[in-house]
């Protein structure tokens, strides 16, 4: 059992006011809140092991780069992947999904090959592909969801077939917080096609216990600020064959082997797709998030937003006008909502002077949003340092934001 008034202490952002009043942070499917250790551990690379990794023959560097390179074994083991050279550190998300479509989509498509993306994706897994059909000349295709926000899996096997060389989708939506089942998704992929299989674990790293292996996913991608870690700081798995077969995204010092001004040859994985100097300090950080949520263990924070999550639908729904949009059968703590005549900008900012930090906009999913009949919404994400007396103060403050706007 998570006691978050215990977990707050861990967390210096929760000590601090917000206009005054105690901060009521309800935004972390934005970005998640770092504890001390993500914190401390930034602090004393910068303190005491502040050199570069891999390439220097000192001590320190030594040192740090054992540090750092046992981030990826930590990691490796998180995810069940197979071997530690298919942990490759990008930015983040968004540059993992720009080296796939890169370095995977310019390889293998051809005119009038086929892409797969969904109705829930993300901006950084709608245009990276975009412009990759724009160099190839292949196509997107799109599966849709339903009145409920489930994507509609009785139309998959329709829209694959021996055209579709990439199938790219999140694993849990950042707008609606729809769960989406894996598993049986990549099953059916499995049956109908030979695409390669890409899951924008953006939202899902937070959500759930990941294995790479079980999912049989291709490739797997996720960025450490969503996971109580650094920004600047992401990970990209991926199928240890499937990497060696790809060519480099990014030329530079690390990812060569031998460079002369005729011919350069590549570094074996998986530095082929880390060059140059890599966020060292960030990198190591990232272990420490790991640490610290394998302590807590996923089933109990799961148990906990769950159960917060279910009192502030309840309580949502008690407010005359507002409108939660979807209704997955499995969701994540996250949830979007309008409230007829109200602006969504207008609520959150008579929120945010209470101090309840929530966010507002079209989360970068525009195409859902118009699926949705909307142009934005309010968003709540909950995590596993929010109490019921956080929900109670938002609820609060949504109300005498209403009162106020309408």
């Amino acid at each position: 059992m998570i006691s978050s008034e215990l977990i707050k202490q861990d967390f210096p952002m929760l000590s601090q006011k917000m206009n005054g009043n105690r901060l009521v942070y309800l935004d972390s499917a934005a970005t998640t809140l770092k504890p001390l250790a993500v914190i401390q551990s930034i602090r004393k690379y910068y303190e005491t092991n502040t050199c570069n990794v891999h390439r220097s023959i000192h001590s320190l560097s030594e040192e740090t780069t054992i540090e750092y390179e046992s981030t990826r074994d930590v990691i490796q083991k998180s995810l069940n992947a197979m071997h530690r050279e298919e942990i490759i550190f990008t930015k983040g998300t968004t540059e993992s999904l720009n080296l796939l479509a890169r370095s995977l989509g310019d390889h293998v498509l051809k005119h009038e090959d086929e892409i797969l993306l969904t109705e829930l994706e993300h901006h950084s897994n709608i245009v990276p592909w975009q412009l990759c059909t724009e160099r190839t000349q292949s196509n997107i295709k799109v599966l849709p969801i339903n009145e409920d926000g489930d994507l509609n899996l009785e139309k998959l096997p329709t829209l694959l077939s021996d055209k579709t060389k990439i199938v790219s989708l999140s694993g849990v939506s950042n707008t609606l917080g729809t769960i989406n089942p894996l598993k049986e998704i990549i099953k059916l992929i499995r049956k109908h096609s030979k695409a390669y299989i890409i899951i924008d674990a953006a939202q899902m790293i937070s959500q759930t216990d990941i294995d790479v292996q079980d999912l049989d996913c291709d490739f797997l991608v996720f960025s450490g600020h969503k996971y109580y870690g650094p920004t600047g700081i992401g990970v990209l798995y991926g199928k240890k064959d499937l990497l060696e077969m790809m060519p480099p995204f990014h030329g530079g010092g690390d990812m060569i082997n031998i460079v002369t001004f005729e011919k350069t040859t590549y570094n074996d994985l998986p530095f082929k797709f880390e060059a140059g100097t890599p966020a060292i300090a960030s990198v190591i950080a990232l272990k420490e998030s790991f640490r610290y949520v394998k302590k807590l263990g996923k089933k109990n924070i799961n148990e906990h937003t769950q159960n917060l999550f279910t009192y502030l639908k309840s309580e949502l729904l008690k407010i005359e006008g507002l409108i939660i949009l979807g209704n997955p059968k499995r969701q994540a703590p996250i949830v979007s909502f309008v409230i007829d005549g109200v602006s969504n900008q207008d609520l959150a900012t008579l929120m945010g002077m209470d101090g309840i930090a929530i966010r507002t906009g079209h989360h970068c999913t525009q195409p859902l949003m118009k699926k949705l009949g909307v142009t934005s919404t309010a968003r709540i994400a909950i995590s596993f340092y929010n109490t019921k007396e956080d929900i109670i103060l938002l609820i609060a403050a949504i109300k005498k934001a209403k009162e106020m706007l309408s």
